[in-house]
């Protein structure tokens, strides 16, 4: 199994949340946005400046900055 931060996942990939490095109050909004272990997260578009990157998570489209969406590692889904 090969992680990588959230913010290297490329447009239009999906993968599964795997692990969560962010503490205290970040852990806490990154919690309640629904990103816990084994949610899917897709890749939607990045803005013109290239951050924050859009996602799709749950159904709901989220925006976060690199350095929030680096906290997070992921499982790429093979197909």
């Amino acid at each position: 199994m090969e992680l990588l931060p959230l913010n290297l996942l490329p447009i239009g990939c999906t993968a599964r949340v795997r692990q969560i490095n962010a503490h205290g109050a970040l852990r806490r909004r990154l919690m309640d946005l629904g990103l816990i272990i084994g949610t899917e997260v897709k890749a939607v578009r990045k803005s013109l400046s290239g951050d924050p990157t859009l996602y799709e998570i749950r159904g709901a489209m989220i925006a976060l900055r690199c350095e929030e969406a680096s906290k997070i590692l992921v499982e790429r889904f093979v197909l």
